[in-house]
């Protein structure tokens, strides 16, 4: 380990190099190691040993006094040595796909450190003085096996970007609270079933995810995160929203699939800004008129819910470029489909279509068509209007008598 270290070290691969030292064993190489280092080492900043295949970290590591960069990804490491508290002006340490079991007391001491990458290790907890990191800016933890947060995380007042994805938490400390530089946080894979009223103190978040836990509930307190711009909430138990997520006038993105919804609260209408609004997979039959407000939105999906009508507010929707309705139980379309004249893709599959209005000829950006696994026997002949542009039409699953020319050239049918 402390030659594969060597050569990676500036200077190191040349000196090995030299015949006396060559020729030396193996122990008396070792054994000049920290003597090396404390002659030729005093001024290195960086240090990039990852995908050495390590095993183990020699105590001499810290010894490098001026080192602000330390990257040990990509190794076999299962512990620290407690020597690694005396890298203490180091600000960047990133120890990624590793198979660390826990983190020594020491790492308090990197009092400079700025963003911490552990990441896809074996972590089952952290010490105590992870809170005196007060310079941290980003904290990286997913994948591990973290089932709870010290109360302590709360010193950390400085950190902007946290994931926790991918652990085994069932719940946050209310110190969480204290994050309020916090823009970013990650915590999508885990067994949260509620979050802290305190998130509501997380005034500059940006991008909050919390897919795939079991959240049932959201707190309202939400309302109160007005920077907020990127919301997932996906892959969770929720059967109703909180009418404060109207207050989230940034949100820009919207991701609510798979969950038990059957209906959406009126203030949805009040996301102006909203680009994305994924609702797939829920329990809704029907949308609130107030729908028809998010004029800024274009992409839309509605996949797998029990929709028989669409509102007739969803054509004022004239930006949209995706809408997404495959898997519902819808018998027809309305004409007023050809208001949405920038529909790029459009996906009705598995539905109980028995016509299409003549008025789906009149979208002259759509490009995907999918219509696969309906009730159709004929197409009107105004979609021929959309061979120019339509990159594919998926017909299958249905019982066509009749296809106009143009489409049947167009994709050698």
């Amino acid at each position: 380990n402390r030659l594969l270290i060597w050569k990676k070290i500036p200077g190191g691969k040349e000196y090995l190099a030299q015949e006396e030292i060559n020729s030396l064993s193996l122990e008396e190489k070792g054994n000049l190691f920290s003597q090396w280092i404390a002659n030729s080492c005093q001024n290195v900043r960086l240090l990039d040993l990852s995908g050495l295949g390590l095993t183990y970290l020699p105590p001499e590591i810290g010894m490098f006094p001026a080192l602000a960069s330390l990257n040990l990804s990509y190794n076999q490491l299962t512990f620290l040595p407690k020597e690694i508290g005396q890298l203490i002006q180091l600000e960047g340490f990133y120890l990624s796909r590793n198979r660390l079991i826990f983190i020594p007391e020491e790492i308090g001491q990197l009092c400079h450190l700025r963003t911490l990458d552990l990441s896809d290790n074996q972590l089952s907890r952290l010490p105590l003085e992870i809170g005196k990191l007060f310079k941290l800016v980003n904290l990286y933890l997913s994948l591990n096996q973290l089932s709870s947060l010290p109360a302590e995380i709360g010193q950390l007042f400085l950190l902007k970007d946290f994931n926790l994805s991918q652990n085994c938490l069932k719940s946050l400390p209310a110190e969480i609270g204290q994050l309020t530089h916090l823009e970013a946080f990650y915590l999508s894979q885990n067994s949260l079933t509620s979050l802290p009223k305190e998130i509501a103190q997380l005034s500059r978040l940006q991008k909050l995810d919390v897919s795939q836990n079991q959240l049932n509930s959201f707190p309202l307190e939400i309302g109160k995160l007005f920077r907020l711009e990127w919301l997932c909430l996906n892959h969770n138990r929720l059967d109703v929203l909180p009418i404060e997520i109207g207050q989230l006038s940034q949100l820009q993105r919207l991701d609510l699939s798979k969950n038990r919804l059957k209906s959406l609260p009126t203030e949805i209408g009040q996301l102006a800004r909203l680009r994305t609004l994924n609702l797939s997979r829920n329990q809704l039959t029907s949308l609130p008129t107030e729908i028809g407000q998010l004029t800024q939105l274009y992409g839309l999906n509605l996949n797998q819910n029990y929709f028989a009508t669409l509102p007739v507010q969803l054509w004022l929707l004239t930006q949209l470029e995706e809408l997404c309705l495959s898997q519902n139980k819808l018998v027809s379309l309305p004409a007023e489909i050809d208001q949405l004249n920038q529909l790029e893709e459009l996906y009705l599959s598995h539905n109980l279509l028995i016509c299409l209005p003549p008025n789906i000829g009149n979208l002259p950006k759509l490009k995907w068509l999918h219509l696969d696994h309906n009730q159709l026997n004929s197409l009107p002949v105004e979609i021929e209007k959309l061979s120019p542009s339509l990159y594919e039409l998926n017909l299958t699953g249905n019982s066509f008598k009749t296809i106009p020319e143009k489409i049947r050239q167009h994709f050698q049918l």
